[in-house]
């Protein structure tokens, strides 16, 4: 018995060490499995409709020293207590030239709460600084491996071809405490500084994709090309 518990402990110090270290493919809710893109890879573009009735993309911000592609929604338990912080956070990096982009993937067939009527209303009720996108088809979630409500991707400056590498991959915040990862790491990236946490598991509610039969009810052929 003494022996299975120092086994136990063992194990689970060495799982403490490497809180960092996650399957990159992973199953979700058993209905998808999703890869999620890696720091240093190009982030992929896409074209969302927001709430301001308007179309929006990576490259429309070309201008940009940083962009933050945020995975939020409304009814999601951490994003109600992360919204009042990346709202604060969208003031503070807008004017240092940071785009947070806020991009719901659940669509209103599966969670009535995050259908595009109720984004506008979260939108209006706190002010959002920042575009508030609905990814209806899910195809931008899926091409990120976004796994949960928060999942932030801080991409880095345009290359001349427009494209940005992501820099960071994570949750915003260590669940109330530090480290601070969303500020730590645009912080770090606008000083030209080495990011100290750049791949953090996320955590959250998890995205409610569709089977692959309920994407081919739904749009008449597997949108994931698969």
């Amino acid at each position: 018995m003494f022996k299975r518990i120092v086994v136990m402990t063992a194990v689970a110090v060495m799982f403490a060490g490497f809180s960092h270290s996650f399957a990159r493919t992973a199953s979700i809710e058993g209905a998808e499995e999703v890869t999620l893109i890696e720091v240093g890879e190009i982030a992929p573009e896409f074209k969302l409709f927001g709430v301001d009735l308007q179309y929006h993309s990576i490259n429309h911000y070309r201008d940009a020293d940083a962009v933050a592609v945020i995975f939020h929604c409304n009814h999601c338990p951490i994003s109600r207590r992360n919204v009042e912080k990346l709202v604060e956070l969208g003031r503070e990096y807008q004017e240092k030239n940071v785009q947070f982009l806020i991009v719901n993937p659940n669509p209103v067939d599966k969670v009535e709460a995050d259908g595009f009527m109720q984004m506008s209303e979260r939108a209006d009720e706190k002010d959002f600084p920042f575009p508030y996108l609905y990814d209806e088809t899910q195809q931008t979630a899926y091409a990120y491996g976004a796994r949960h409500t928060d999942h932030v991707f801080v991409l880095g400056e345009a290359a001349d071809d427009g494209t940005r590498k992501v820099e960071f991959i994570g949750p915003v915040d260590n669940r109330g405490n530090e480290p601070e990862y969303l500020a730590d790491a645009l912080d770090a990236l606008l000083a030209g500084d080495e990011i100290e946490n750049k791949d953090v598991s996320a955590f959250g509610c998890t995205i409610k994709y569709r089977t692959q039969d309920e994407r081919i009810e739904r749009f008449g052929y597997d949108v994931f090309g698969e």
